[in-house]
């Protein structure tokens, strides 16, 4: 991924940083991120204001920096973040991480992981989580943090070494 100078620890960036963080980060899966003709001739499509692509890479490169209102508001909408993520130093911070998990899930791959768990009871989330720890484990890797709202239960919440019920074990030679 190209450097930005933008994170979620670092949101003081300038408006040409948390532009370029939207461009990077927000797109389509499986595609590179769009580009500057693309987001000018899809805000237009979607009624926007008229931009070029021109305009948008001034803006992306510090030359230009002070565009207006309606601007903002289409590209805000455009990439689905509230227009104050563009001057509040707060908005971006809490956007800001939003992004980087995103950006993580799609590095990592986990997509086809996260739609095949899509319908799965409570207590299986909990058995798949308790697994993936587990895994995380054998190779070595950290336990990964939990938000405040995302602490697991059950085998996950207990730890690696959580046994799994016996009515959620794969049978022998799996499914």
């Amino acid at each position: 991924m190209a450097e930005t100078g933008m994170d979620s620890e670092s949101v003081s960036g300038s408006l040409a940083d948390r532009l370029n963080h939207l461009f990077e980060v927000i797109h389509p899966a499986g595609r590179r991120p769009y580009s500057n003709e693309e987001v000018a001739t899809l805000l237009q499509e979607q009624g926007g204001p008229t931009v070029s692509g021109t305009y948008l890479w001034q803006l992306r490169t510090g030359r230009r920096d002070n565009p207006t209102k309606r601007h903002l508001e289409a590209l805000a909408d455009f990439f689905g973040v509230p227009v104050a993520y563009f001057f509040d130093d707060d908005v971006a911070r809490r956007v800001g991480t939003e992004l980087d998990t995103l950006r993580r899930l799609r590095e990592a791959g986990v997509q086809h992981i996260a739609l095949r768990a899509v319908g799965l009871s409570p207590k299986s989330m909990n058995a798949v989580l308790g697994m993936i720890d587990r895994v995380r484990e054998l190779e070595g890797l950290p336990p990964t943090a939990q938000g405040p709202n995302s602490a697991p239960q059950g085998p996950a919440a207990q730890g690696p070494d959580a046994e799994v019920p016996a009515a959620q074990e794969a049978p022998e030679g799996g499914r």
